[in-house]
């Protein structure tokens, strides 16, 4: 089971307020076959966006043993999801994504493969930060967040001084937030968002092998940009 680290309660685990999304619509209809299977599976594998503090081994009911909770926020057709949950049956992958077809194309292989480990959240996750208890994540995963690339852009991007300070109070001392992009300026606002954590120690992995290939890696290095990978873990402090 997930041992006892003290944890803090979920009202000193802050909030974070934007005033605008930090994600743009896609759209993409799904057939109403499709469509019905998506209800079917969010309805025994999905969580709600909002509502009250969650309890893993409520949420991981069927998951023997938890021993830790992994959040992939951004998981885009989820390969990061997929490839953890499979290496790692003992611990609970949390997925967040606002787009339909990822969160179908992962909830599929969630049924196919039967990673009874696995729930996926459809919606925003700055709003579901809320329900996160302070202390309770084992691991951060943001892998090729939307990089909002024009200047008057990137205030919406995901990776800021808030979110990171909100992420470092959900890590349990000891736990890791793991990030990549192909976005240079966006890799060093990753970087200085992280660097201004007391709590944070880390930088750049150069070999990141417990992150998958994501087809956002393959189109990047297909258009000639080279990925940046970053590593940090929650200290004492």
């Amino acid at each position: 089971m997930i041992p006892d680290d003290g944890r803090e309660s979920p009202a000193e685990a802050r909030t974070v307020t934007r005033a605008t999304t930090t994600f743009k619509p896609r759209r993409r209809r799904l057939s109403a076959a499709r469509r019905a299977d998506l209800a079917r599976w969010l309805d025994r594998w999905g969580v709600d966006v909002e509502g009250p503090a969650l309890s893993w081994t409520e949420v991981f009911d069927d998951v023997a043993d938890l021993s830790g909770v992994v959040l992939d926020i951004g998981f885009g057709h989820g390969e990061s999801v997929q490839e953890l949950a499979l290496r790692r049956p003992e611990i609970g992958v949390i997925g967040v994504e606002v787009h339909t077809a990822g969160v179908a194309t992962l909830l599929d292989a969630v049924v196919r493969e039967g990673l009874r480990n696995v729930r996926a959240v459809h919606g925003d996750a700055i709003r579901f930060l809320d329900r996160l208890p302070a202390r309770s994540l084992d691991r951060v995963q943001i892998f090729f967040p939307d990089p909002w690339p024009k200047a008057a852009q990137q205030h919406r991007r995901f990776v800021r001084d808030d979110t990171i300070a909100a992420l470092t109070d959900r890590l349990r001392i000891g736990g890791v937030l793991r990030m990549a992009t192909d976005v240079a300026d966006y890799a060093e606002q990753m970087i200085a968002a992280c660097d201004a954590e007391p709590r944070l120690v880390g930088g750049v992995v150069d070999d990141p092998a417990d992150r998958p290939p994501t087809r956002f890696e393959r189109r990047g290095l297909d258009e000639g940009r080279s990925p940046v990978d970053l590593r940090y873990e929650r200290s004492e402090r």
